[in-house]
């Protein structure tokens, strides 16, 4: 007998969202009810509310950041259940001979970026670095630290000599960081 879920979702419509984001039929329908369980409106979209709402993410220090990028797609609204499940392929472990355009290393190192690229132009400023490593730390580290790792991070990572980490410097940096397991949940296996 079908759950509730998977009855609202057509298979033509898993077997699409199969395709582009690598879940599997049972992962999707799975994804679809916690869906449905956080669209509190019954419209069809989640909200930034219906997101905070998530306790791990209402506690997570970057937790607006990463609701954030739910967003990024361009509609400000509201997320749509497709949408949702391109960004949660970002965090889908990777699988030999099973990556995509959305789940692969560089996917997951462009996610990572902008959680760091505040204002979206690209590039890292001490500023930005300063403000996130300001929300995973709050106020545990006293400024003149947070001034002093920035500095530091953006010395060993610019490349160019503009005083900011682009995207391919970022990457140089993040040559020996397992991301693949990093940024990925294991609820997703």
């Amino acid at each position: 007998m079908g759950s509730k879920a998977s009855i609202l979702l057509q298979d033509s419509e898993i077997e699409e969202i199969q395709r582009e984001t690598g879940f599997s039929p049972h992962q999707i329908v799975r994804l679809y009810s916690r869906f449905i369980a956080l669209d509190k409106t019954n419209n069809g979209y989640l909200s930034r509310e219906d997101f905070l709402r998530i306790p791990e993410l209402a506690i997570n220090p970057l937790g607006d950041r990463i609701v954030h990028a739910f967003f990024m797609e361009g509609n400000e609204d509201g997320v749509n259940f497709r949408e949702f499940m391109r960004t949660l392929a970002s965090f889908r472990p990777i699988q030999e001979k099973k990556t995509n355009d959305l789940n692969n290393r560089e996917a997951k190192l462009k996610f990572a970026f902008k959680m760091y690229d505040l204002d979206g132009d690209d590039k890292i400023s001490r500023d930005e670095l300063l403000a996130v490593l300001h929300m995973m730390v709050g106020a545990n580290i006293s400024e003149d630290q947070l001034g002093s790792i920035a500095d530091r991070t953006i010395t060993e990572a610019d490349q160019d000599g503009d005083g900011m980490i682009a995207f391919d410097e970022f990457v140089k940096v993040m040559e020996r960081v397992d991301v693949e397991q990093k940024m990925s949940i294991r609820f997703l296996n």
